[in-house]
């Protein structure tokens, strides 16, 4: 049997980096794309592999899965049981990746492989396979790329696993149960993610994104009454999630009354969005100022953004470059380089949009224009 998983990435329109000190953050699925094609292969050969193809990369990678049974032999191989991946599992998979020996522009694929190892083996088992991906989304850019892999994966897999026939409106996938098994996946990648890409990745749309402490995430559906699109900048600029998200921590302990305030107001500026974007607009003169009122929140989150020091010369560049045009534009993401936002107003001309485009790729950084909102995993037979 063979499956293609597909998962959608992602972006912050608020309340990164202070979600993970308790504020709400506000993220929505973008119309870009990662794929996994899965095919299980008969077992029982002499060369029974797990096989997988990064197609962007131009890497193939292939275990033999007596060698994995032999260095992870305690895996269940049941979809339905979710597993936490150990500090002594984490090790273990780390030497079955490092012995491929990754080219050094390719050492940063390393945790994401394994967390397919982990994947893999945790829902099927040890059988033989290959898994293909590709993907529309830049890596490590802020745009959830990794989960959106993790996702994909975790929906393909649990669809082989429980032999589902994807063409039986009757047989669903679970898509709670998609979402931990991807988790898991970006704990291994991360460390310690909040959790909103995979669930942004599974569920799709728009959602509003609280951490807790003491119990289950606050995880509410935003639903926008208007389209929105927005310009999406990659600085090429590339960061480290972990060192940023420590940094912020660090700055707290040094200020903690100072940052509890500015968490406060990025709380503020997320719940105030949310309700502006489930608000009614009757007619254009509605839109636009809902729209006018969307972009003065952007701008405050990204100042805020900014007196937290995770803001990067190539992101101010993008902000003044945009606001010549009287546009506003934000990080998404971690910061200290990856993605910015730009929103695109309904009533902007394509020429005045394409004159912001090349304005910006001057600079040496690409652009995209995406669909804000859409359906989150899919599955299907193929």
């Amino acid at each position: 049997m063979e499956v293609k998983g597909r998962a959608p990435g992602k972006i912050i329109l608020a309340g990164e980096h202070a979600v993970v000190h308790g504020a709400a953050a506000i993220a929505a699925s973008i119309d870009l794309y990662t794929e996994v094609h899965l095919a299980l292969r008969p077992s029982g050969q002499e060369d029974d592999l797990l096989e997988i193809d990064l197609k962007d990369m131009k890497l193939n990678l292939s275990w033999p899965c007596s060698q994995l049974k032999g260095v992870l032999g305690d895996c269940s191989g049941d979809g339905t049981l979710l597993r936490l991946c150990t500090s002594e599992k984490l090790e273990l998979l780390s030497g079955l990746v490092s012995e491929k020996k990754l080219p050094q522009e390719n050492i940063q694929l390393s945790s994401g492989l394994c967390a397919f190892l982990f994947l893999y083996t945790s829902i099927l088992g040890f059988k033989p396979g290959k898994a293909v991906v590709t993907s529309e989304l830049p890596m490590g850019a802020g745009l959830g790329s990794s989960a959106s892999f993790c996702v994909a994966l975790s929906g393909a897999l649990i669809a082989l696993s429980e032999k589902l026939f994807l063409n039986d409106k009757e047989k669903k996938i679970d898509l709670e149960l998609v979402s931990k098994w991807a988790y898991e996946g970006e704990r291994i990648i991360h460390g310690k993610p909040s959790g909103i890409d995979n669930t942004v990745s599974t569920f799709g749309n728009m959602i509003k994104f609280k951490k807790e402490v003491t119990k289950e995430n606050s995880i509410m559906p935003v639903n926008s009454t208007t389209p929105l699109k927005m310009l999406i900048t990659d600085t090429r600029v590339g960061r480290n999630t972990k060192s940023l998200v420590a940094s912020v921590s660090e700055r707290v302990l040094r200020h903690p009354h100072a940052m509890t305030s500015i968490f406060d107001a990025i709380n503020s500026i997320s719940d105030e969005l949310a309700l502006l974007v489930e608000s009614p607009a009757a007619d254009q003169a509605a839109i636009s100022e809902k729209e006018e009122k969307l972009m003065e929140l952007m701008q405050m989150n990204q100042g805020l953004l900014q007196c937290i020091g995770v803001s990067h010369e190539s992101i101010e560049t993008v902000v003044r470059t945009t606001m010549k045009a009287k546009l506003v534009s934000k990080l998404t993401g971690a910061g200290g380089g990856g993605c910015v936002l730009t929103f695109v107003p309904a009533l902007l001309s394509a020429a005045v949009t394409e004159n912001i485009i090349s304005q910006i790729e001057e600079c040496g950084f690409r652009c995209f224009t995406v669909e804000v909102g859409g359906p989150g995993v899919q599955v299907f037979s193929c």
